[in-house]
């Protein structure tokens, strides 16, 4: 979190008091209770306990609305059930085909969209997180999530590691349950022009600062994969300093870079 951003765990009802101040204590913020967002001037942001789940949301009168992990609905939901399946450049570049499902680790996980994707597909993920409030989002989403019918047996392939990416990777590197595909989606540069995402950004710069360390991270993903490296990026933004993609497969916005190790299965 950047030294000049204050951010604070807030809850309306006493009935979530102790869930509230378990959530403060685990990550060292303040607790308040009853304050609307658009009315705090204490804090820049409010980590939200809603009836709706865990919400990150900015505050201030002309504040966009909050920022939570959906994978029921929304936009998830909608490509979920309106998708191309195996058909996704997604799909294609961790290299999905009939009988074939690799192990992903998702290295920079965020709201988890491309995760959920990957594991509706029938991939079994792991999430790997460093921030601890993108975390709770995550931890708070994949909760909801394998509560209904429609998404349970999806987040079950989905598994959220809180941890340091490249120390993790470097952990892997070599073991027998290193993942088969490392999949990287730096923060910044992104290609998403919409308002959702650039509201996304704005607050996840504020929480991470800058988002610098993607040669380190495309190195110790390149140790740890036993098939493949994938990245994601806009689609004229240059390639990770490094070694050079073995191709590429680009879409209208974006590409991904894949670095072919190994062939799977």
């Amino acid at each position: 979190m950047t030294d000049s951003f204050s951010l604070a765990v807030g809850y309306d009802c006493p009935e979530r008091q102790s869930q509230a101040q378990a959530l403060g204590a685990e990550l060292g913020i303040p607790v308040v209770f009853g304050a609307a967002p658009e009315h705090c001037d204490d804090h820049n942001c409010l980590l939200r306990l809603t009836d709706q789940g865990l919400q990150l949301q900015q505050t201030g009168r002309k504040a966009p609305g909050p920022v939570w992990v959906d994978f029921v609905g929304g936009a998830v939901g909608h490509r979920l059930r309106q998708g191309g399946g195996s058909g996704q450049q997604i799909a294609k570049a961790v290299g999905i085909k009939s009988g074939i499902r690799p192990r992903v680790a998702d290295v920079t996980a965020g709201l988890g969209r491309d995760a959920f994707v990957l594991a509706s597909l029938g991939c079994e993920v792991q999430l790997i997180e460093r921030v601890p409030v993108i975390q709770a989002l995550l931890a708070d989403g994949l909760a909801r999530a394998s509560q209904v019918a429609e998404t349970a047996d999806i987040v079950a392939r989905m598994h959220l590691v809180r941890a340091d990416s490249i120390a993790w990777l470097r952990g892997q590197a070599g073991a027998a349950s290193a993942p088969e595909v490392v999949y990287v989606d730096p923060m910044f540069p992104h290609s998403d022009k919409s308002a959702a995402v650039k509201k996304e950004m704005r607050l996840f710069r504020d929480l991470v600062g800058d988002d610098s360390d993607a040669e380190a991270l495309l190195a110790a993903a390149l140790e740890a994969a036993c098939n493949r490296v994938v990245v994601k990026r806009p689609r004229k933004a240059p390639v990770i300093p490094g070694p050079a993609p073995s191709y590429q497969l680009e879409g209208k916005s974006g590409r991904f870079d894949i670095y072919a190790l190994k062939k799977l299965g």
